[in-house]
């Protein structure tokens, strides 16, 4: 086994160092050469910069008027119970209702609930308990949004521009939310949070006339007599039942609950560890979103050129590492480094196990599989900074960073060497 490994690591290496004479700006983006996609890519972008734009106002405008972090966590709550009590359901939906006209609906609806909003502020009628509302609104649209944008990026490309895509999509995600929240803190200051919110809606726009424009294929959703609990469960025993999904699914969630945790500790970390203020937290936030877009820019340039499951596996690997370095460094510089590193991997896991999902799913059952896949990746968040942000306070920062990636560590260890499935895959 030792020697299988030896080699294939050789061999491995060896088309790592060719891929500068690969590159190209072309396979980059190659997913954009699809007109459905291309509008998708477009329209998302100016999307996805409004809703942080609103989530960053949002944030602050609640703490201004309470004056208490704990209406913080009540919105964060109220956005994420609809994970837990939708999101599976909104999977039958998609594998029932044609996925753009779910999409066009929600992204309407989140539209008017940013109206909502503003008009609220711009009146001067806006009240804590009507932003947690909103919240637990968006949160349900969100429930029904989120696995059937999963699913329809099959629609929009060929299978094999799916890693590309995927990657794109993180791309696109990474670069609004490095510029949306300052955008958001800019528009704020000068001219109040209410244009924020209404910039936010405005923006939708784009994405629902993208989705209007696009000429798709037609959705056949399949014949059932099943009720949705039975496409439900249908769906779950898929999942348990099929190995390779079952593990990627685990794989998502191991990351999400322990190796990601520790981002819930960052600004805490910036001065606690650190001994610095809230330019270094932004240092920090910064070195790891950059680590992401250079990784799902990788990904996107050089998946066809490289196996996934072995980037998968380096990814597993690579990212609990970089974390438990960074828990032990206490050099600012070396600290930005490792958390770039860390964004690399992270991009590696979740894009890799995104499209290894979606190319082992049929289509009849896609909008099921990815909105278990979604349930995880999102439910699982609020547990993970529920844990580690009581283990903090119990035992300091140190102690459950290195714990939960150390977790993540043995975690991708008993994989590699007990199961070898991951790392065939292709």
């Amino acid at each position: 086994m030792d020697q299988e490994y030896n080699g294939t690591s050789t061999q491995f290496l060896a088309r790592l160092l060719s891929l500068s004479r690969k590159f190209s700006w072309k396979q980059t983006f190659y997913a954009l050469k699809y007109p459905n996609y291309r509008l998708w890519f477009w329209g998302q972008l100016i999307s996805v910069f409004g809703s942080w734009m609103q989530m960053t106002a949002q944030a602050f405008l609640v703490y201004e008027i309470t004056q208490s972090p704990a209406y913080l966590g009540y919105v964060g709550f109220a956005a994420g119970l609809p994970t837990w009590l939708f999101m599976l359901y909104g999977g039958v939906v998609a594998d029932r209702i044609p996925r753009r006209r779910i999409l066009i609906i929600t992204q309407s609806t989140l539209m008017i609930l940013a109206f909502i909003l503003a008009a609220l502020v711009f009146l001067h009628l806006v009240k804590p308990w009507h932003i947690i509302i909103l919240a637990f609104a968006g949160g349900i649209v969100n429930a029904f949004d989120a696995p059937a944008r999963q699913a329809f990026v099959m629609e929009m490309i060929e299978p094999d521009a799916l890693t590309n895509a995927i990657a794109l999509n993180s791309a696109m995600f990474n670069t609004a939310q490095a510029l949306g929240p300052a955008a958001g803190g800019i528009i704020y200051a000068a001219m109040g949070p209410a244009w924020c919110f209404t910039i936010n809606g405005i923006s939708f726009i784009a994405v629902i006339v993208a989705l209007a424009l696009m000429k798709l294929k037609p959705f056949k959703p399949r014949e059932t007599d099943n009720s949705l609990v039975q496409d439900l469960k249908e769906g779950i025993s898929y999942v348990l039942n099929h190995p390779t999904i079952r593990i990627l699914v685990l794989t998502v969630a191991i990351t999400t609950l322990f190796g990601r945790a520790f981002i819930t500790l960052l600004p805490a970390w910036a001065v606690q560890i650190l001994h610095g203020d809230a330019r270094t937290n932004g240092f920090l936030q910064t070195a790891s979103g950059l680590g992401a877009l250079v990784g799902a820019l990788f990904i996107a340039s050089f998946s066809q050129h490289l196996s996934r499951g072995k980037l998968l596996t380096i990814g597993t690997f690579l990212f609990p590492v970089s974390i438990i370095l960074f828990a032990l460094s206490r050099f600012l510089p070396l600290s930005l480094l490792l958390l770039f590193f860390s964004g690399i991997a992270i991009i590696m896991i979740f894009n890799l196990c995104n499209a290894l999902v979606q190319i082992h799913t049929p289509e009849a059952i896609r909008g099921r599989v990815m909105s278990i896949y979604s349930f995880v990746f999102f439910g699982f968040m609020p547990f993970a900074a529920l844990w580690i942000g009581g283990a903090a306070h119990l035992l300091g920062e140190k102690i459950p960073v290195f714990a939960a990636a150390s977790i993540s560590l043995i975690y991708a260890a008993a994989i590699f060497l007990f199961d070898r499935r991951i790392i065939k895959l292709r």
